[in-house]
């Protein structure tokens, strides 16, 4: 009787561990790697992550670190040859940001994310220069696919304010996706695209009121340390 009982305790917990191992194996395929720079998923408590895009309107580099499993902070610098992606004007200019994103929900299926970024910004024309604050907040969800590669749909609204005499406040509304690869634990290749109309365009638009269509499309690459 004792070694029936003995018998069925160890069954028990060979059945329990091995359905725990099964549930944890199928969260970490549904969740890629564990980390993510462009969805809504986070780096990971105390993980730092460098990334670096480049395309339309310009190039960046980012590093991020989680401060929690649900919260990232880090800073950006932007050097930008397009303003802030409006098509038609072509403007170098420089921006300096903070870094915030927060995991607001994640299951084996998705994941959601709210984003903060802001910093100074600074356009340079031929007779004058801009000068403003960045305040971009955007809200993205990710979509694992398998373990290497995660997808992304978002609606940024990067919005910012120009100072000083013709100046205001500025209304981009961007809707679009992207995709994380993971070559290894550590390494992924990244795009993100985004695109919508600009309310309120200053700068060379000064005086004509109305909205531009505005593009960001960015390769990457995210390395975590």
């Amino acid at each position: 009787m004792k070694r029936n009982v003995s018998m069925g305790l160890l069954v028990g917990v060979l059945l329990v561990s091995g359905a725990a191992m099964a549930q944890g194996e199928g969260v970490s395929y549904g969740r890629g790697q564990g980390w993510s720079v462009l969805s809504g998923q986070t780096v990971g408590q105390g993980s730092t992550v460098l990334e670096g895009q480049v395309g339309w309107p310009g190039l960046s580099l980012g590093v991020l670190h989680g401060a929690t499993s649900r919260f990232d902070i880090g800073g950006k610098f932007t050097f930008n040859y397009g303003r802030e992606g409006i098509v038609t004007a072509v403007v170098p200019g420089l921006k300096l940001q903070a870094w915030v994103r927060v995991m607001l929900l994640e299951n084996s299926k998705l994941n959601l994310g709210l984003s903060f970024a802001p910093g100074p910004l600074f356009y340079f024309y031929d007779n004058f220069t801009d000068v403003g604050l960045a305040l971009p907040i955007s809200l993205t969800v990710g979509i694992p696919v398998g373990s290497a590669l995660m997808l992304n749909a978002g609606l940024d609204i990067p919005f910012y304010v120009i100072f000083g005499s013709g100046g205001g406040p500025v209304f981009p509304l961007l809707l679009g996706g992207g995709a994380e690869y993971f070559i290894d634990r550590n390494l992924a290749v990244t795009f993100n695209l985004r695109m919508g109309p600009t309310i309120g365009a200053y700068g060379d638009f000064r005086g004509r009121g109305s909205a531009r269509f505005t593009l960001e499309a960015l390769f990457g690459v995210a390395y975590k340390l």
